[in-house]
């Protein structure tokens, strides 16, 4: 029997579009019986990396829709610095979402240390941030976290993937875009420093910041240091991985009209 399961972004969704219609536009073929959980920004805060926070996309109301439908919250809390204050101030944010079934991914190991501590209804997942990408770092990786999720570049190494034993707390790319062949990976980083002092701005403030600051590096370091085609969403052949006892798998949003550089 398939028990394929699938984390879900919800990147790019507004938060006036409601989740069902959002799903059943962006995965139509994902039935919701095999949708282990949604992932996107929620609350304001500084903890989010990845990508630059500029306003939620899931909304109470979607929230509501996902723990009817038995589909867990993934919360993308994955930036790479984060203090014990900062973590203290966002604490009121952490209760609101502690059920049994979400998840938090983070990068900062000190951070997951503190969420498994004082909220244990949470799965911590390991960011592809993380860049775990050896049996070694799997093995160390997984003494702290409850699943990780790997860099879409492993997905090309099969010998890799046939040596890792807990492949039910592995969570493969079923999908992959510009971070699959980015040779620089600097914007990562970047955007971690950058939601440490925009995370509470205005919605106008953070969008001028973001524009003049990350954009115009992201396209210098993409074009300038080493020019790459643009493409769109490159698709994985997740039969195969299931075939050798992968059963979690993160789809990215295809973005019509736009392309990715990998």
């Amino acid at each position: 029997m398939d028990n394929t399961v699938y984390t879900l972004s919800a990147r790019g969704k507004k938060i006036n579009q409601p989740i069902k219609n959002y799903l059943n536009n962006y995965f139509p073929n994902i039935p919701i019986n095999k949708i282990d959980s949604v992932f996107g920004f929620i609350e304001p805060t500084s903890l989010y990396s990845g990508r630059p926070f500029l306003k939620r996309q899931i909304s109470d109301s979607d929230y509501k829709f996902l723990q009817e439908n038995n589909i867990g919250l993934r919360i993308p809390f994955t930036n790479h610095y984060v203090t014990i204050e900062e973590y203290e101030k966002y604490k009121p944010v952490l209760e609101k979402y502690h059920e049994k079934g979400n998840s938090i991914i983070i990068s900062n190991d000190d951070f997951a240390k503190w969420i498994k501590k004082d909220f244990p209804f949470y799965k911590v997942e390991a960011s592809i941030l993380k860049e775990i990408d050896s049996l070694e770092k799997i093995n160390k990786a997984l003494e702290l976290y409850d699943t990780i999720v790997l860099p879409m570049t492993v997905n090309h190494n099969i010998k890799l993937l046939k040596e890792i034993k807990h492949k039910d707390k592995i969570t493969l790319f079923g999908n992959a875009g510009c971070a699959l062949t980015c040779p620089n990976r600097i914007c990562y980083d970047y955007i971690s420093r950058a939601n440490k002092t925009l995370g509470g701005s205005n919605v106008i403030t953070r969008l001028i910041y973001y524009y003049y600051s990350f954009i115009i590096r992201r396209k210098w370091c993409m074009h300038k240091i080493k020019p790459r085609k643009l493409h769109g969403i490159k698709d994985f052949d997740i039969d195969k991985y299931y075939e050798m006892g992968f059963t979690r798998f993160k789809m990215l949003r295809e973005h019509s009209g736009r392309k990715t550089g990998y």
